[in-house]
């Protein structure tokens, strides 16, 4: 088991390489001077000169992406040319490991930038993740016990329709109905868990959470209905059924344990996508999250930023898988680690 889990944390490490290499690649091969877009329109000459030589434009991508990585493990000293921070020891900045580099357009580092709007992603991501397991594995269940029935029929159909609606027009009814018409509850406003306890917390992050999970929800019904009605279909579970076994036991023990595995493969790479995949719905809502850095950061474009962003949920999407692989031989011991 741990020699499984090092060659997957390995394997990742070298996947995450191989991800923040690509986005340098794609970055400079969009066409546009990354050093032009670093001081706005009135960028004179000189000063697009002295930006590209501060943050490294000059170099080859390659050597760029040497030094981010390097800064990643390391620290990294700004500007990168070091006759600039002789010249102006006032310019010289040493941003500590891990450092995801500086963005001269928001003047921050984006270590910083990332760490002020995670929380609120990660946050909504979490609750969402949970409301949408609750919502979508039991609904699901429901549904294929009552195979055919209206519950059945109510249920699939009304996981269509959620799925079919984007998610700011859910949002955007939750909030203008819910929220202000009929006062179900207070206007949303994201507050961390030191300020308002756990009960502020989840309240701030109800109305965005639901708004994400009942999307996500809508296949989960679907997927773990599918799943549950193959696995009762199987001759094990027909054989248990005729020696007696109870449809409780029946269900929990044999039959959710064969159908967990897929649903599980699904979720892991869920919730780390709904870290970053909530832009819009943190516009609905006006939280400054990392979805909204990310739509930022793309619109200006901010390399730095752009790559911090990349760089981050791709490590939380390689986690999740392997996590979720290691999870395999707990669930269903069928499940080898090879």
């Amino acid at each position: 088991m741990v020699a499984y889990v090092i060659r997957r944390l390995f394997s990742g490490l070298i996947m995450l390489l191989v991800v923040t290499l690509a986005t340098f690649v794609l970055f400079f091969s969009a066409g546009k001077d990354p050093a032009a877009q670093t001081c706005g329109k009135n960028c004179s000459p000189a000063l697009i000169e002295q930006n590209r030589k501060a943050l490294g434009y000059d170099k080859p991508v390659i050597v760029q992406w040497g030094n981010f990585v390097k800064g990643v493990v390391a620290g990294r000293d700004f500007p990168e040319d070091e006759s600039l921070r002789k010249s102006a020891p006032e310019l010289a900045y040493h941003c500590d490991a891990p450092c995801l580099g500086y963005s001269p357009l928001q003047s921050a580092n984006v270590t910083d930038e990332i760490k002020q709007s995670f929380p609120v992603s990660f946050s909504i991501a979490l609750v969402a993740f949970a409301l949408t397991l609750i919502l979508g594995v039991g609904f699901g269940i429901l549904a294929a016990l009552s195979r055919g029935g209206i519950l059945d029929k109510a249920l699939v159909g009304t996981a269509l329709i959620f799925y079919a609606l984007p998610t700011f027009a859910i949002g955007s009814l939750l909030y203008q109905f819910v929220a202000i018409d009929w006062g179900w509850v207070e206007v949303p406003k994201y507050s961390t868990i030191a300020d308002g306890g756990i009960g502020g917390w989840l309240a701030g992050l109800f109305m965005p959470a639901l708004t994400l999970a009942l999307f996500t929800a809508a296949g989960y019904v679907r997927m773990t209905r599918a799943y549950v009605l193959e696995t009762m279909s199987e001759d094990y579970l027909r054989t248990a059924k005729a020696k007696g076994l109870s449809k409780g036991k029946t269900l929990w023990k044999h039959t959710m344990r064969a159908a967990i595995t897929p649903i599980m493969t699904m979720a892991g790479i869920d919730f780390a996508v709904l870290v970053g995949g909530a832009p819009i719905t943190e516009s609905v809502f006006n939280y400054d999250g990392l979805g909204k850095l990310a739509v930022t950061s793309t619109r200006t474009p901010d390399l730095p930023t752009n790559v911090g962003i990349v760089v981050v949920l791709s490590a939380l999407v390689i986690v999740a898988n392997i996590v979720v692989d290691c999870l395999y031989a707990v669930v269903d011991p069928r499940v080898k680690l090879a």
